[in-house]
């Protein structure tokens, strides 16, 4: 069996660009077992991607290759790398899209993407996820020793987007975050952990004050049903962060806010 290749993108699904990158890869290494994460992310929204990609890779085995691709830069002088950490590797652009990932806090190494002898024909100046990190992608999934990708980076030297985590103000006892994702369901998910709200408040979290927009939720819930149909809550999402919504109801709708804003959490 393959290894297996995870895709994500702000390609869409309306055009050939993903089914060229697949192509790309499976005519390197046929075996490849490819699954797309997501090719919806918002265009260029580089913030997104990170997010998604650290609520997902840790549930992919050892060995697994996550290629993404949001990159508003292509053709500059921006950088394509490699990590390898978790025992998994991740090839993107160095533009902040592997900020979580990097603060796993795990041991990481990193590579440049520089031998242009694993890229099979022409680089175009606009489609480099197809014509560099497709076939490097495809190359390590045949076994490619990742040291030969490019010259080993220091790992402090990647591009690190510093405002994906939110603010603790100790004296105050307040815990300030934005919504990162609005999902299908119309659950608002912030980028406040629940590791996060017990380290500041403790254990017990039943005295929460969660606002947001207009609204304000208190305490968190177990699940969607632990509140009748309709109501508001804030539960501990999937993809492990905060989340706010309404049992078989649309949160987005209720807070009438959008991605970006403010969540503020204190105690009662």
């Amino acid at each position: 069996m393959g290894r297996i290749i995870t895709l994500t993108t702000d390609f869409g699904l309306a055009d050939e660009f993903v089914g060229v990158m697949k192509g790309v890869i499976l005519a390197v290494e046929p075996t490849a077992l490819l699954v797309d994460l997501s090719h919806q992310i918002i265009a260029h929204d580089i913030r997104q991607a990170a997010f998604l990609l650290a609520g997902a890779w840790r549930f992919f085995p050892s060995g697994t290759i996550h290629l993404a691709v949001v990159d508003p830069g292509v053709g500059t002088a921006r950088r394509l790398v490699l990590l390898e950490t978790g025992g998994q590797f991740f090839l993107a652009p160095d533009n902040g899209l592997l900020s979580l990932v990097l603060g796993a806090g795990l041991l990481t190494r990193a590579w440049l993407v520089a031998n242009s002898d694993l890229f099979p024909g022409p680089v175009s100046t606009t489609f480099q996820g197809r014509d560099i990190l497709a076939p490097v992608a495809a190359r390590l999934a045949a076994g490619l020793n990742p040291e030969l990708v490019g010259p080993a980076l220091e790992v402090v030297e990647l591009v690190h987007l510093t405002d994906l985590e939110p603010l603790v103000n100790y004296q105050a006892g307040t815990i300030s975050g934005q919504v990162e994702q609005i999902d299908r369901f119309g659950n608002l998910v912030t980028n406040i952990s629940p590791a996060l709200l017990r380290e500041l408040f403790g254990i017990g979290l039943d005295g929460l004050v969660i606002s947001c927009g207009q609204g304000t939720i208190r305490g968190l819930v177990g699940t969607y049903s632990d509140v009748e149909v309709g109501s508001v809550a804030a539960v501990r999402g999937g993809r492990g962060f905060l989340e706010l919504v309404v049992n078989q109801g649309r949160a987005a709708d209720y807070f009438q806010v959008g991605k970006g804003e403010p969540v503020v959490v204190r105690v009662n």
